[in-house]
């Protein structure tokens, strides 16, 4: 996923605030739904981050062009992890690896085999792209 940085995105330096990092993987992961026509929403149930490993390694400033690659790690029984790099083209920016569990009305749902298909088949389709 292509982004352009605004200055909105930016501190007082025209560097990137941090936090934003966060909500371009955010984006990127909601993007793999949307690409398919499909809500990040399924049966009523949603994920949720449950842990973070984030590594800053350089700054995306003002004007900069970046892109935001998320990779599916592991599928497993209530969660799954993916993997996110950003870049301004070859240079790493960001990284980070993000645990996320499918919730309903507040409490951890199995990820059933309609949801684990529909998760293998998003991540598959975008690593043939």
């Amino acid at each position: 996923m292509q982004i352009k940085i605004y200055y909105e995105d930016t501190d007082a330096g025209g560097i990137v605030y941090h936090a934003n990092y966060l909500n371009y993987c955010e984006r990127a992961r909601s993007e793999f739904f949307f690409r398919k026509g499909k809500l990040p929403i399924i049966n009523d149930s949603h994920f949720v981050v449950r842990k973070m490993d984030c590594d800053f390694v350089a700054s995306a400033k003002f004007a900069d062009n970046i892109t935001v690659s998320t990779k599916c790690i592991e599928i497993k029984k209530a969660s799954f992890s993916v993997y996110h790099e950003i870049k301004r083209e070859n240079t790493l920016l960001f990284k980070a690896t993000v645990l996320l569990v499918l919730v309903n009305n507040g409490k951890v749902k199995r990820i059933d085999e309609e949801v684990k298909n529909t998760l293998e088949n998003l991540f598959n389709e975008n690593e043939n792209n």
